[in-house]
């Protein structure tokens, strides 16, 4: 594979996740090149276990991952590196305790006043200046998804992993995390029940019974999607 190829590829082979004795995934095998990936189908399906391969959350019980040249299990610390993930809740990924604190953690090693000034940056960029001393608890859930985004952008990562960012936000918020998250330069794997959003995705791949059944055009797959679901 071409080095500019590997550098902005996803590619699993024959991989199987088990856990507890329970197959969450199942044979998957894939090769993904596309900036915006968007994965759907029912809870349940094998999508979020699908996005932890990705920067080693999950591991496979069979098969291999390859990010961006990286394996998923010998190299998991570089691929973390390379790898931002956004989580559905928030507060699941806001550790400290307020959000300027929250981004200078993700700079940790940074010279300090590179530290302030990219804190700064980003406080501006994502409307979060006003609410850099707050609590973070204090934040509304749109602001702390932003908090959560923000706090793996400002990393800079070759590749964004959000898995179901938009479920607990209104439509206002839920729009503008999607607009966001579909406008970095970074490759974007999405995982999401919001189809207009994974409609706007280059290629969309769709799992079902820990099994990917489908990968392809975002309109075509969705449209069957719905067709099955009516």
């Amino acid at each position: 594979m071409p080095a500019e190829t590997a550098l902005a590829s996803i590619s699993l082979d024959g991989v199987g996740v088990e856990i507890d004795g329970h197959v969450v995934l199942s044979e998957v095998s894939v090769e993904l090149t596309a900036p915006r990936i968007a994965v759907i189908g029912a809870n349940g399906s094998g999508k979020s276990t699908f996005a932890r391969l990705l920067n080693g959350l999950a591991v496979p019980s069979t098969g291999s991952v390859r990010v961006h040249g990286f394996d998923s299990v010998r190299e998991r610390a570089p691929l973390r590196r390379r790898v931002g993930f956004v989580f559905t809740n928030p507060d699941a990924q806001i550790l400290m305790p307020t959000p300027a604190e929250d981004l200078a953690l993700s700079l940790r090693g940074h010279p300090k006043p590179e530290i302030a000034a990219r804190v700064s940056t980003a406080l501006a960029a994502h409307g979060l200046t006003a609410h850099a001393e707050a609590p973070s608890s204090s934040l509304s859930g749109g602001q702390k998804q932003m908090l959560a985004l923000a706090s793996v952008l400002i990393t800079e990562p070759a590749l964004i992993v959000a898995d179901e960012p938009t479920t607990l936000l209104d439509l206002r918020n839920a729009r503008r995390i999607g607009d966001l998250l579909l406008s970095q330069s970074a490759q974007v794997v999405l995982v999401t029940h919001d189809l207009e959003l994974a409609a706007r995705c280059d290629v969309a791949l769709r799992f079902d019974g820990g099994r990917l059944i489908s990968t392809g055009d975002p309109a075509e797959l969705i449209d069957r999607y719905r067709r099955e679901c009516a």
